[in-house]
Formats: C-alpha cells, structure tokens, sequence
C-alpha cells in the first residue's frame, strides 16, 4: 500500500481536477469511482476522490483514495492506495500500489509546497 500527504498551492477544486486529468487521460484503464465534495459551514471544503485501475503487472485493479481539504488554511492532499495482492496473506504487488499513489503526487509536483 502506498500513501503520502502533500500540501500544493492551489484551491481544492483544481488540485482536484488536475489529478484526475491526469489519472483518467493518462491510461486507458483509469477511471474516477467517486467524488464527494464537503463544504463546511464555517469554510473550507473537503473532497474525497476514488479512482481505480487496471495494472498488468499484478493482474489486478486497484484504488486510489484521493483527499484533499483546505481546513488548516492550505491545500492538503493525502493519497492512500491498496488493492494490488493477491489472495488472502499475500499483499505483495511489484509496487503497483506505490506507483498508483504517485501518479497524483506527479500531477501536482510543479504546486507542491
């Protein structure tokens, strides 16, 4: 399993579109399960973005959890993905999850902060 958190320069609403663009057109098998948009009454707002794909190397599709919030007064980006062993014991994935991961620390490299 694969996770980080990232804090990026931008607002919610285009960290979140840039990672999706960058999930969903750049592979073929990629694809967002859900978006869920939070607002709080006090400010701030909180999505959480679920993604799956389809990675050769295991045979397997696997999640991405993408969460990002504003709540600390900064974009926060936090990223969890699972999903790549196989049977019960075995978690073992050729670093498949940690790839998947990464693909939306790439999309936001350039407003990291």
């Amino acid at each position: 399993m694969g996770n980080y958190t990232i804090y990026v320069s931008v607002d919610p609403a285009t960290a979140a579109n840039l990672v999706s663009r960058y999930i969903i057109g750049g592979s073929i098998s990629g694809e967002l399960i859900d978006d869920y948009v939070l607002h709080h009454t006090g400010g701030g707002t909180c999505r959480v973005m679920v993604f799956e794909k389809y990675f050769y190397r295991v045979s397997n599709r696997l999640t991405l959890t993408v969460t990002i919030d504003n709540f600390e007064g900064r974009t926060r980006v936090h990223c969890v993905s699972g999903g790549g062993g196989q049977g019960v014991f075995f978690r073992f994935d050729w670093g498949s999850s940690d790839s998947f991961a990464r693909s939306a620390y790439r999309a936001l490299q350039d407003y990291i902060i």
